[in-house]
């Protein structure tokens, strides 16, 4: 029996891309305007994007394998590690630093709604494809 494929609502990809965009936006415009150091700030954007990168890969590892796509186990194991990594040093970072309780919970907050929204726009983009590819749709032109 071959399962129903069903394309996202516009809806539904709306608000992905919300929650990444404000999530990411609200992440680097409290970045912009923290008082520390350059480093720290660039220590606050590679776990963005360290983040963003990670989440990703392993919301696609995770759906390869799903569809019967190989994905090595090594493969597998280092986007959740990470992934983790991401996290545990955002954490790391924010118990050290001396900013206010609200600040520490801002940042947190943005880099989960930002992580959430990226793993929501990797899966629609990837149920758009299935969707037009068992209906039919015209496949993307290759890219040079």
């Amino acid at each position: 029996m071959k399962a129903q494929i069903y394309r996202p609502s516009a809806a539904f990809i709306a608000a992905a891309w919300t929650a990444l965009l404000l999530g990411a936006a609200a992440y680097l415009v409290g970045l912009f305007n923290a008082q520390m150091l350059l480093n720290e700030k660039g220590y606050y954007l590679t776990l963005l994007l360290f983040g963003l990168f990670s989440a990703v890969s392993l919301q696609k590892s995770v759906r390869d394998r799903l569809e019967n796509i190989p994905v090595s186990s090594l493969y597998y194991s280092l986007c959740w590690f990470a992934l983790l990594c991401s996290l545990l040093l955002l954490l790391v970072g924010l118990w050290n630093a001396t900013l206010l309780l609200s600040e520490k919970g801002f940042y947190g907050m943005s880099f989960a709604l930002s992580l959430f929204g990226a793993v929501a726009v990797q899966k629609n983009t990837r149920d758009v494809m299935a969707a037009d590819a068992a209906y039919g749709a015209p496949p993307l032109p290759p890219q040079e």
